[in-house]
């Protein structure tokens, strides 16, 4: 590792920093069971009526899957994205409608996070620009934490009812 690529910026620690800062039980559980959750609501999100695509590295389907199995061979990791039919207003309500996943930008954590790219980080730019980047009016990104598998699906399942009121 370079001295620039655990470097921090200000007074925030690095990315690396960070992680390494976790109890190492807390690291081995976050690393199993967030992957083993992220797989299995890949595959239930595509199986779901309100999203069109599922972007996960760990689904067969997917373009990169079999980079994944070379490159990622303990699982495809904790987070994925998922196109949502409907566009800004029912990304947007889908996010309201969660109690357990955090409404946070980053990835990683213990906790599940959620974020909306094109009604928060991406909320500037234009439709064209947002294209340019690969960000669709309707993406979710999920990053997946330690919490109990039917308990994320419960709370994506009102997730879901909340975009549905959009359209």
């Amino acid at each position: 590792m370079s001295a620039g690529s655990d470097r921090a910026d200000g007074d925030r620690p690095s990315v690396t920093a960070c992680g390494l800062a976790l109890p190492p039980p807390r690291r081995r559980i976050r690393g199993h069971h967030d992957g083993a959750n992220a797989r299995a609501l890949a595959e239930w999100l595509e199986q779901r009526d309100e999203v069109s695509a599922v972007h996960y590295p760990g689904l067969p389907a997917n373009r990169w899957y079999e980079a994944g199995r070379r490159y990622l061979p303990r699982g495809a990791g904790a987070v994925l994205a998922f196109e949502l039919r409907g566009g800004v207003e029912a990304g947007r309500r889908f996010v309201d409608g969660l109690e357990r996943f955090s409404h946070l930008a980053n990835v990683g954590d213990v906790r599940s996070l959620v974020i909306h790219p094109a009604s928060t980080t991406h909320s500037q730019p234009d439709e064209a620009q947002l294209a340019a980047t690969g960000t669709t009016p309707g993406l979710v990104r999920l990053s997946f934490g330690i919490e109990h598998l039917a308990d994320l699906k419960a709370d994506l399942e009102a997730g879901f009812r909340a975009a549905k009121e959009a359209s």
